[in-house]
């Protein structure tokens, strides 16, 4: 068994990670830290893990959990992560961050866009992004994994296909993307309680939501030059879910059925990329509560435009779920261990 400490527990991602991995036949959860629940049971905090598991909370000692484990999982908030990972690394561990430290190739392109510093510029040589698909072999051997951001792994494997072999124009391209609430986090804040959220449909940080610069960094590695998105954000009335509407010209006339099989050949290798038949388009509770990515593809024959959608749970496929994809190639595992469960559904 493989030992795994998870830093930052109890939050939405944190305890979505030890839903997964506590019934994972090869991971061990050897510790979890929460500094707002310290000394009380995890099954306490989360009541639907009584007798599943009832680790009790630790408090966040490096020295003290490094003897634990092996790999850290840290859902820590941007920035934080500074006071944690360069200890763990002084430790030799290997580390699968969910912050957007470790996200991005340039700290100036990170500095811009989350308004802060960078604390850790050193440790980008020995980090790699964290979107299996499409850096698989770079995580394997990497010390630290920086875990994509929702609205990224929804919209770059949406999109990659076509960027990849170049049948759109690059100039052009629009994602209107909606998530669940749950996507901000366990937060109390106004905007994300019940009476503010429920019955209503919003977009927030229109043009300037800093996943916009996760999306463009991909997407230009992707194409060899520079791509620019107009990327916009909406809240969703649900817990869990996310669709990513992308807009984009073609250069060519294709119709639907040869970009599907077009993007089947693409993902014929990735287990948890189901491109859906002509005529069937994704839908946000048939991946809810699973790793899934759903992709259905729309030609609108009269402006020669292709119309990607993509479906993840922002939970799953968008955070842990793709957590434990990574931890899994990091430790030599199939991929799809402890994942093969279907969406919730209702």
């Amino acid at each position: 068994m493989i030992n795994v400490g998870i830093i930052g527990a109890t939050g939405y991602v944190g305890i979505e990670i030890v839903r997964l991995l506590q019934n994972h036949p090869e991971i061990n959860i050897s510790t979890v830290v929460s500094q707002n629940f310290v000394g009380q049971k995890i099954s306490d905090v989360y009541p639907n893990l009584r007798n599943v598991f009832d680790m009790e909370c630790e408090e966040l000692d490096i020295d003290k959990i490094s003897e634990k484990a092996d790999i850290f999982v840290t859902a820590l908030p941007h920035g934080v992560s500074k006071e944690v990972i360069p200890k763990l690394v002084k430790k030799n561990k290997r580390i699968i961050d969910h912050s957007g430290d470790f996200r991005y190739k340039r700290v100036e392109v990170y500095e811009q866009w989350y308004k802060t510093k960078h604390g850790m510029p050193e440790l980008l040589e020995i980090s790699a992004y964290g979107l299996p698909e499409l850096h698989r072999e770079a995580i394997k051997t990497a010390q630290i994994v920086g875990n994509p951001g929702c609205y990224p792994t929804c919209s770059i494997l949406g999109i990659a296909p076509l960027i990849s072999n170049k049948l759109i124009d690059k100039n052009n391209i629009i994602i209107d993307a909606a998530s669940g609430v749950s996507g901000a986090g366990r937060k109390s804040d106004l905007p994300y309680s019940f009476c503010e959220c429920t019955e209503n449909f919003k977009a927030y940080n229109v043009a300037t939501h800093r996943h916009t610069s996760e999306i463009e960094q991909e997407l230009s590695l992707l194409a060899g030059e520079e791509i620019f998105v107009s990327f916009t954000p909406h809240l969703a009335p649900m817990k869990r879910g996310m669709l990513s509407t992308i807009y984009a010209n073609l250069t060519s006339e294709k119709s639907a059925s040869e970009l599907i099989e077009l993007y089947r050949e693409y993902y014929k290798n990735d287990y948890f990329v189901r491109i859906l038949d002509e005529g069937t388009l994704p839908e946000t509770k048939h991946v809810a509560g699973s790793n899934y990515i759903d992709i259905g593809i729309v030609v609108d024959k009269r402006l020669n435009r292709v119309i990607v959608l993509s479906a993840i749970d922002n939970l799953g496929k968008g955070a842990a779920g793709q957590a434990v994809q990574v931890l899994n190639i990091m430790c030599g595992l199939p991929e799809h261990t402890g994942l093969v469960t279907p969406g919730l559904y209702l």
